[in-house]
């Protein structure tokens, strides 16, 4: 009786681990929400421009440090023989001298033309830059999750068109292959219906290898490794259309209005007109504060070293000017290369403004597009459904060739394609729409 308590525990316990284990082992279904959350944390390309800012924020605390007075400790013990003069005393001597030094030497910049200044200035607005390109990154990353989402969920829904479409060329062998034997039609009609299901196979093998390439892109975006699973989630059917009364210039308003882009580009051109102040201090003078303190002991001197010490103790304050006069065009090469790059920044603007313009006028004609193709195709496929099934009704009854049953479903499938294909690139423009009006990407 004991015995079988044992093993009947053992058994529960076994089967209580097992159906853990198949718990723990269930495969995440991935929302677009879950894809571009976890790929803007993980995604390396965000991560390389989140060290991009902290690098900016490094040079900005440096530039600050450089309005900070240095200090500098020095040491130097020396031996000499011969005539030499005592670095202590200073006294012309023709004896072995052993010396010992040190000090502490500080520099203060006073004026430097206002280079200090203007280059804190500069690396704020080039911080300031990094946190509007680390963004520029996230909705780069986001768009590209969206596009690879859509299309993975096209090419997974065009297998479940190809599997159809095999399964039904299958049935139409076996019924061929018994209309032949009973030699009711040609043995041409039958080999047509070898053809177009070996046709129909090798486009469904094609489908599933398009559908693993998206996954391995998608894949790629949140930066899984190859081992991790990736099963994405079904959209709804009912698909928002676009206001066809939306005013174009009006999202293209707004995207200017928010997109980091265009304040990247704002910000560099004020960072290269801080890098003209700064060229053009180079004109002007430095004035420096200079300081230091130092003793020191030399063996020639009856003293003891730490008497020597005392004695030796010096300390020197004052101030340094250095008037730049002429220094090779250095300067003026500066000056002019800083106006160059704040022309270059400015146009660097104009260019990302006319891309953007772009990018919504494309996202608003194509959303147009795709918006009545869906609407035609989804009439043309149900067209093409209607007669197909009646161009099967009539094989079945021997009113029909294969070819001409062939052609029926190669229109259907074509039809098919085409409303998927429209439905997705509708859900897609309509995305970029709302975000190029600053509203959220979300199916």
């Amino acid at each position: 009786m004991k015995l079988f308590l044992i093993i009947t525990s053992i058994f529960f316990l076994q089967f209580s681990f097992a159906q853990d284990a198949a718990i723990n082992t269930t495969p995440k279904i991935w929302s677009l929400k879950d894809c571009i959350n976890y790929a803007l944390e993980n995604n390396i390309t965000v991560k390389d421009a989140a060290l991009n800012k902290s690098i900016a924020e490094v040079d900005y605390s440096k530039a600050k440090s450089s309005r900070l007075p240095n200090l500098f400790g020095s040491a130097s013990q020396n031996f000499s023989s011969g005539n030499t003069i005592d670095p202590i005393t200073s006294d012309y001597v023709t004896d072995q001298v052993s010396s010992t030094n040190v000090g502490l030497n500080s520099s203060l910049t006073l004026f430097q033309g206002n280079q200090l200044n203007n280059q804190v200035k500069q690396n704020k607005l080039l911080l300031e830059q990094s946190i509007f390109q680390e963004e520029i990154e996230k909705n780069n990353i986001a768009l590209n999750i969206l596009e690879t989402y859509l299309q993975t969920l096209y090419s997974k829904e065009n297998i479940s068109i190809a599997e159809n479409n095999l399964e039904a060329s299958e049935k139409e062998v076996l019924r061929s292959k018994a209309r032949l034997d009973a030699g009711t039609i040609a043995l041409s009609d039958y080999t047509d219906a070898q053809s177009q299901a070996a046709t129909n196979k090798y486009n469904t093998i094609a489908a599933k290898n398009e559908y693993q390439q998206y996954i391995i892109a998608l894949k790629q975006l949140l930066e899984l490794t190859p081992m991790d699973d990736l099963e994405i989630e079904t959209i709804d059917e009912n698909m928002d259309l676009i206001n066809l009364e939306l005013n174009k210039i009006e999202v293209y308003t707004n995207a200017l209005g928010f997109l980091p882009e265009i304040q990247a580009n704002k910000l560099n051109i004020a960072a290269n007109e801080k890098e003209l102040d700064i060229a053009k201090g180079g004109y002007l003078p430095t004035l420096s504060l200079i300081g230091s303190l130092g003793t020191g002991y030399t063996s020639i001197n009856d003293n003891t070293f730490s008497d020597q010490f005392d004695v030796n103790f010096n300390q020197k304050i004052g101030v340094s000017l250095n008037i730049p006069i002429f220094n090779r065009n250095q300067t003026k090469a500066a000056v002019k290369t800083a106006t160059i790059n704040i022309e270059k920044a400015e146009i660097q603007k104009q260019n990302t403004e006319k891309d953007i313009y772009k990018k919504v006028e494309t996202a608003y004609q194509n959303a147009v597009s795709a918006q009545e193709q869906v609407i035609a195709s989804e009439a043309s496929k149900v067209a093409a459904e209607q007669s197909y099934k009646l161009a099967q009704k009539k094989y079945e009854l021997g009113g029909l060739s294969t070819t001409d049953l062939v052609i029926s479903q190669n229109i259907y499938t074509n039809a098919q394609q085409n409303y998927l294909q429209s439905k997705y690139l509708n859900i897609l423009y309509h995305q970029l729409l709302q975000f190029y009006q600053g509203n959220d990407i979300k199916l």
